[in-house]
């Protein structure tokens, strides 16, 4: 499987901040590094790095290095009248063309020429979402027809092999072998 679109699954835009705040600035390429996450990135590190996490056990292996968001959830929050920009969530990776969410746990993501991440789980939306924008959590994190918990802010994922990523490179996925484990909260 290449994504949803075949070969138009592309990067749309690239972020990382040295600092912990919310929103990460768009830059013009990001180096992955085997391990550890985002070069210059706050939440790189072999272990947690998210505050509330440290807090909790500061000794837990990082699932959690990059954070990948679609912009087709930018789309959707925008018909009922959010604006939101790549980067502004908090992602490293924004995408199009692929349905991050639908994807099996362990998948790999090829991201341009060199570097791959193995995705980890679903990015748990928090109250930041709010404080970033009030009333867009609830369009991020809500309830499927089920009565399911319903998280839509994106994929977290680890770096299986270092690179660059820039925005307009093509995304590639490979699916683990045998059967689809869908996604949990990470």
């Amino acid at each position: 499987m290449t994504g949803e679109r075949g070969d138009r699954a592309r990067v749309v835009a690239v972020g990382r901040d040295s600092s912990h705040d919310f929103s990460k600035p768009v830059v013009d390429e990001v180096t992955l590094v085997e391990g550890l996450g985002v070069e210059g990135d706050a939440h790189a590190g072999r272990t947690v790095q998210h505050r509330s996490r440290v807090a909790r056990d500061p000794s837990q292996p990082n699932l959690r290095q990059v954070h990948l968001i679609h912009s087709e959830l930018f789309d959707e929050v925008a018909e009922v009248g959010f604006a939101v920009a790549p980067g502004e969530m908090g992602e490293n990776i924004t995408t199009r063309g692929i349905d991050l969410l639908g994807l099996s746990t362990g998948a790999l993501l090829h991201l341009g020429a060199d570097a791959c991440v193995r995705v980890t789980g679903l990015r748990n939306p928090c109250q930041q979402i709010n404080d970033f924008e009030p009333g867009l959590l609830r369009e991020v994190l809500g309830r499927a027809e089920d009565g399911s918990v319903r998280r839509r802010g994106g994929v977290m994922a680890v770096v299986v092999s270092g690179g660059t990523v820039r925005a307009g490179d093509r995304i590639r996925v490979e699916n683990p072998a045998g059967n689809h484990q869908p996604l949990g909260p990470v």
